[in-house]
């Protein structure tokens, strides 16, 4: 199902933002202009946050992406993408947009 569940997501951006999906770390990463801004794993789609907007993420209770390494629960600057990006392309894109402008800052504090 993961590359029926990616082409879905694919093609609610198709037509905004040229996006493509690379596997990786037993899942796929959601790329756009050569900066990661979402993670699909275990058939469910993560989007990059920051502080710039993370508060959209936490005030709907929207859950952290996790793994386990070195027998301990770690977390990365992905939160689960709301239900509608899943339905509407217009929430897709809303919603994978500010996961891109958070990839975009991250990219350029990197840069100094």
């Amino acid at each position: 199902m993961t590359a029926e569940f990616i082409a879905h997501i694919l093609e609610l951006l198709e037509g905004h933002c040229t996006a493509s999906a690379r596997r990786m770390f037993g899942g796929h990463g959601l790329f756009r202009d050569g900066l990661m801004f979402g993670i699909v794993a275990d058939e469910a789609l993560y989007l990059k946050v920051d502080i710039g907007n993370l508060a959209d993420f936490t005030a709907r209770g929207l859950e952290p992406f996790t793994y386990q390494r070195q027998n301990k629960q770690t977390s990365l600057s992905y939160y689960r993408a709301p239900a509608e990006c899943l339905e509407e392309a217009e929430a897709m894109i809303e919603w994978a947009d500010k996961a891109y402008a958070a990839a975009l800052r991250a990219a350029r504090k990197k840069k100094g």
